[in-house]
């Protein structure tokens, strides 16, 4: 007899905290509270075109980005930046030391079509603090930060986000002051990943500590971000902190189906199914196929090597698939091995609760040596 996964209670919607209620971030609305988080390397156009196709997503957002490149016209960055009508609306996260890239750089991007930008301010990888960007910019409460913020929000006039952890280390959790001051200054809302930039991505997000920026301003939504995979994390998320939304990055890897399930489970009491095989099976033959278009075949398939391990784990493809998809070479050798798959169909034992996670990589080790 194979074993099943036993499937969980569905938690009722928090209709409490308005979640039932029309959301919007500065003056755009969005079609659900749920949005897209960056991540380096995978929130690329190819991918966010898939995910929207799925539904119930409110906004998606662009990888890091990099002002002094986008000032100085970077081919790499120009290739991040990469964008369609449909691909709407858009978040454009940016990252700068200083003011004047900052400001320049945000004004680049709304020309370019941004409809939301975001600042960020809590990658805690060394290449991105050395220079003063990320994490390091919650180091400095004297005023500089905010005066950053705000000359970046007076720039522009799209609505202009902050994505920030709790603070540097346990010793300095400075989200809250800064929480506040930004709302003062006209940012219209705020992302907060529930750990520290000493934690890196090890250990569990603090609910508690999300719960205190939620409380720290008067009006603006706050979006808590970390660790929400599933429907139960999602509820978690909103009865420990009273945000406002929920961003969401590796979850959306591990399953492109969430936006729409906790939609759903917000309209009405229902999440709906995660993706069968077969439009696993599918999404994954749409998403190469974009990111040909996007890169062409050769650079498509070196790309997409690394997506090789996530779709293999949540297919359970076995080791045969898994050494053809880490080698891959062309859109012709996906079609084929894809064809494969739906013609053998699901393994025993499959079914849509797997993959809860995915095997993305994130940096470990001590966090000064990133």
């Amino acid at each position: 007899m194979i074993a099943t996964q036993p499937v969980p209670e569905i938690p009722s919607p928090p209709v409490m905290l308005g979640w039932d209620k029309p959301f919007q971030i500065g003056n755009v609305p969005l079609a659900s509270r749920f949005t897209m988080a960056p991540l380096a390397g995978y929130t690329n156009l190819p991918f966010r075109l898939s995910v929207r196709d799925v539904g119930g997503i409110g906004l998606c957002t662009t990888d890091l980005i990099n002002c002094r490149a986008i000032l100085m016209g970077s081919k790499k960055t120009m290739e991040l930046l990469a964008t369609s009508p449909e691909d709407r609306p858009l978040g454009i996260q940016i990252y700068g030391g200083t003011v004047e890239e900052l400001v320049e750089g945000a004004k680049w991007v709304e020309n370019y079509g941004a409809t939301i930008i975001d600042i960020n301010m809590g990658c805690p990888v060394r290449k991105v603090v050395k220079g003063g960007g990320g994490s390091a910019m919650m180091c400095d409460t004297t005023g500089a930060t905010i005066n950053l913020v705000r000359r970046v929000v007076e720039a522009v006039k799209v609505p202009v986000t902050v994505k920030m952890r709790l603070g540097w280390d346990s010793d300095q959790l400075t989200a809250p002051f800064f929480a506040r001051e930004f709302e003062k200054v006209g940012v219209a809302a705020l992302t907060i990943h529930g750990r520290t930039r000493a934690q890196g991505f090890s250990g569990t997000v603090d609910l508690d500590g999300i719960r205190a920026v939620v409380e720290a301003v008067e009006k603006i939504p706050v979006l808590g971000n970390g660790d929400v995979r599933t429907l139960r994390d999602a509820d978690r998320m909103l009865r420990g902190t009273g945000c406002s939304g929920i961003a969401i990055g590796r979850g959306a890897l591990a399953n492109p189906w969430i936006f729409r399930q906790l939609t759903n489970w917000i309209n009405t009491g229902r999440p709906g199914p995660r993706g069968t095989y077969v439009e696993r099976v599918e999404f994954m033959r749409t998403h190469f196929r974009r990111m040909v278009e996007w890169r062409g075949d050769h650079m498509a398939s070196v790309q997409f090597r690394k997506n090789a391990a996530w779709y293999c784990k949540a297919l359970r493809t076995g080791k045969a698939v898994q050494q053809i998809l880490v080698m891959l070479d062309s859109q012709k050798t996906l079609n084929t091995v894809a064809d494969q798959l739906l013609e053998k169909g699901p393994p025993p034992g499959w079914q849509e609760l797997d993959a809860t996670d995915m095997n993305i990589h994130v940096p470990s080790g001590q966090v000064s040596y990133w």
